[in-house]
């Protein structure tokens, strides 16, 4: 990316001290970035995740305890994540990407792409630097710096056909098909 470096995520975090007034809980880099996950220049910059809705608001500053990299938000939860995506490259094993993501069960046949996915889930992404294609089923969309996709638990896949690595970040909401729109 052009002047991207790979820890310049910022996290801030508020909480509330003692006596319930609004304090900075914390500032830098996020506590979870995950690297080497099957595709060279991909990178998870894991910011925050909720366990219930409505969240709760408590004095407590740590977010909550994850064992792994998960794909998904958690059930009833929101997840919030950074996104460099690289290139598209035909050596890419998405097998072991989908695996190393904690998504194996998201993953979808396609002659589109190797990298279909389908998850419970309703996703904002919001492009911040470069460029990504999304392909679903039947068509597709090229979004830059600026544009938001909402991708509402559909067969999906994010191509970036550029020479650039694009920064994407997402908000993740659990969902729940409604009937006809379950997965197989």
């Amino acid at each position: 990316m052009s002047n991207v470096e790979p820890f310049s995520v910022r996290r801030v975090v508020t909480g509330h001290d003692a006596h319930g007034r609004s304090v900075i809980a914390s500032d830098g880099p996020p506590d979870r970035v995950y690297r080497d996950l099957g595709e060279d220049g991909l990178v998870f910059f894991e910011l925050w995740s909720t366990r219930e809705m409505p969240a709760r608001i408590d004095r407590v500053d740590a977010e909550p305890f994850e064992e792994r990299l998960t794909l998904a938000p958690p059930p009833n939860g929101v997840r919030i994540r950074i996104l460099d995506v690289p290139p598209d490259s035909e050596d890419t094993d998405y097998d072991a990407v989908f695996d190393n993501v904690g998504g194996a069960e998201a993953r979808v046949a396609s002659d589109r792409h190797r990298s279909f996915h389908r998850t419970r889930s309703i996703d904002f992404g919001i492009v911040i630097e470069g460029e990504l294609t999304l392909l679903v089923d039947d068509g597709e969309a090229t979004v830059g710096v600026g544009d938001v996709v909402v991708q509402r638990g559909t067969n999906h896949g994010w191509v970036n056909r550029t020479d650039r690595p694009c920064r994407i970040a997402f908000v993740l909401i659990d969902g729940v098909f409604t009937e006809g729109l379950e997965q197989p």
